[in-house]
């Protein structure tokens, strides 16, 4: 039986940052995540989108800070294991079981850097547009050049449809922006950027049907509580409706709900050996960004290893020691 000091359950940034501080400390790591790469679901679904909030960088797409903290793993041997669920956790005398969907797992600590759980995009409710999934139609970007010189239109009101269709305007030949309401729930800063953009906006308007022969031709759209309909011309449709998520921890045996773990200021949930960081945790005053995950991290890991022994201190030596000045 192989045991591992820290399993670390979730591959987003701040998984594969806590992954690196785990290492920094010395501990045998472990990765688990569903996805087939690291970098979690913002890397997966939204790889060209730019990110604001990370300390140090005016902006990074995710993709790119996701190659970035994976280059900053090579520093260590740590253990992947993609493509794998977790079922639930088996909690033993001086260890943790985590059974997945594969095989189990040995840990003396367990951090968990779920985010908010696995996404399913919210798909465009018509019988035709099954036919044209990745035939025209996508849920999410993985390829930004893909609509280069195309006819591209984004669906949806909110902050990643808005945003699509500004990052798509100096790429695309056309971009047409369709959402059903008037209004835009996107930033302020970001609709005064779209209103000065060459998008077409087409509000109030919903889609009633799409159509094309071999791959997407046209959309069908119907002006909300009207009679009058339009046709659109496009080669691509971006459907960001926002994502559905599955968060199920009732054989986890930890005190949750649906919208994350509760846990203490070490990031120590409900059950011992069990830590938390990022998105999924919930305390008072918490602000849901990337850089507030990359805080409790460390936070995470130094409370983990003190667990496994009480001689490990919370507060290590700043990283500035830890490795050799070159």
């Amino acid at each position: 039986m192989n045991v591992y000091d820290i399993t670390i359950v979730g591959a987003g940034p701040v998984g594969m940052f806590a992954a690196f501080y785990a290492g920094m400390r010395n501990a045998k790591t472990k990765i688990i995540d569903t996805l087939p790469q690291l970098g979690g679901q913002l890397a997966t679904l939204y790889p060209e989108k730019y990110i604001y909030d990370i300390p140090g960088f005016p902006k990074v797409k995710a993709d790119e800070l996701a190659q970035n903290l994976e280059k900053q793993l090579t520093m260590f041997n740590h253990r992947y294991c993609l493509e794998e669920e977790v079922i639930k956790l088996d909690y033993q005398d001086d260890l943790i079981e985590i059974i997945t969907n594969q095989q189990t797992h040995y840990s003396k600590a367990v951090i968990l850097a779920l985010g908010n759980g696995s996404f399913q995009p919210r798909k465009l409710r018509l019988e035709q547009a099954e036919a044209f999934e990745n035939n025209g139609i996508d849920y999410f970007i993985s390829d930004l050049m893909k609509y280069a010189g195309k006819k591209v239109a984004v669906a949806g009101g909110g902050d990643s449809a808005v945003d699509w269709a500004l990052m798509l305007e100096p790429i695309a030949k056309e971009v047409s922006l369709i959402h059903r309401r008037s209004n835009f729930r996107a930033h302020e800063h970001s609709i005064e950027q779209l209103k000065n953009s060459s998008v077409q906006i087409l509000t109030p308007y919903m889609i009633r049907g799409v159509s094309g022969d071999q791959s997407l031709e046209s959309l069908h759209l119907q002006v909300a509580k009207s009679e009058e309909t339009a046709d659109l011309n496009v080669d691509y449709l971006i459907v960001n409706y926002g994502f559905t998520t599955n968060l199920n921890l009732k054989d986890w045996q930890i005190n949750s709900s649906r919208q994350g773990i509760f846990v203490q200021s070490d990031m120590k949930s409900s059950k011992d050996g069990v830590y938390c960081c990022g998105d999924i945790t919930q305390y008072n005053g918490k602000v849901d960004l990337i850089a507030t995950g990359f805080g409790e991290a460390p936070t995470a890991v130094n409370n983990a290893l003190h667990y496994i022994d009480p001689k490990n201190r919370t507060q290590p030596m700043h990283s500035t020691n830890l490795f050799q000045q070159t």
